[in-house]
């Protein structure tokens, strides 16, 4: 009876034992509808603290924190009074040397001397056939011929060397008008004064900032997008459907193309992709840009009967 009543025993715990062993069995893929939506962000493409690249006083600061700027839009002037004087001793320096460049006085002046110096050879050179005069007089004439051609080629490698000097000269005088530009910090591209940085008055070292420009005409949506249920459709190119929340019942729909899609995998068996959407200018006085970086958005890849041939 005793024996009996210990194998139930026994069989009781091994089923208890079997029924809470962790399920080591396959998880399946996360549940997904048609199209993938997927949580995503707005993010800026160009936020960049745009830099001085000279050192100096800053004499000049043209922008105010919420302008807009175009590119190449002056943002700030850093002080150029030694770099506009050393253009202008540049300039000097090569109007001096296109001179001497296209000097070719000493040129002309050998040729003739040659011709001089040849023809007195030859006359000489009779002279001495006939017996009127004596052989070293000819031979020094003949020798002061050879000397002006000589002179002719001296002539022809100073004028090589002075275009020389006067293409250093003109490259000094570029250098000398980069410094200038230099110091005029312009906006690598169109967009946001998100913060004034440099104050007017401050010395700035080479890659101090001056102010905070994000572009705003063009942002980025990056989010994740499931992979592992449907491979080959996330892929650069696919075409997407992305729509942002601009306000608690606002949204905003937009038509787009993947352009990047990771290597690889996270965890969670999704893809990390984004998508370059244009910007809109809201009506109003102000003419504030519609989409923001921040706001949340979904990115959805269309149905597979609208894929495009990419």
């Amino acid at each position: 009876m005793r024996n009996a009543f210990a194998f139930a025993f026994l069989v009781l715990f091994a089923s208890a034992a079997v029924g809470q062993r962790p399920d080591r069995s396959p998880r399946p893929a996360p549940s997904e509808r048609e199209g993938n939506p997927t949580n995503a962000f707005v993010k800026a493409i160009n936020s960049v603290r745009v830099p001085s690249e000279v050192q100096g006083k800053i004499t000049e600061i043209k922008v105010q924190e919420g302008n807009n700027v175009a590119q190449g839009d002056t943002v700030a002037v850093i002080d150029a009074s030694q770099a506009a004087l050393n253009l202008e001793l540049k300039l000097a320096e090569e109007t001096e040397a296109r001179l001497n460049a296209e000097n070719d006085v000493n040129l002309r002046d050998a040729k003739n001397s040659e011709q001089t110096a040849i023809a007195e050879y030859k006359s000489y050179a009779k002279l001495e056939s006939e017996g009127a005069t004596p052989f070293w007089e000819m031979e020094k004439k003949r020798l002061e011929a050879d000397r002006a051609t000589l002179r002719i080629e001296l002539a022809q490698l100073q004028q090589d060397v002075a275009q020389s000097q006067h293409a250093a000269k003109k490259f000094e005088r570029e250098l000398a008008e980069l410094e200038v530009t230099r110091r005029q910090v312009a906006a690598p591209f169109a967009g946001f004064v998100e913060n004034r940085i440099a104050q007017l008055g401050e010395w700035v070292q080479p890659g101090s900032p001056i102010v905070h420009l994000v572009q705003l005409d063009q942002l980025r949506v990056e989010g994740y997008l499931y992979g592992f249920a449907q491979p080959g459709r996330v892929a650069r190119g696919a075409p997407v459907t992305v729509e942002v929340f601009i306000a608690q019942n606002q949204r905003r729909t937009l038509e787009g193309k993947l352009g990047f899609v990771s290597s690889e995998m996270d965890v969670n068996q999704r893809y990390r992709v984004w998508v370059d959407v244009p910007n809109v200018r809201q009506a109003g006085p102000e003419s504030d840009w519609l989409l923001k970086p921040g706001m949340r958005a979904t990115i959805e890849l269309k149905p597979q009967g609208n894929l495009a041939t990419r």
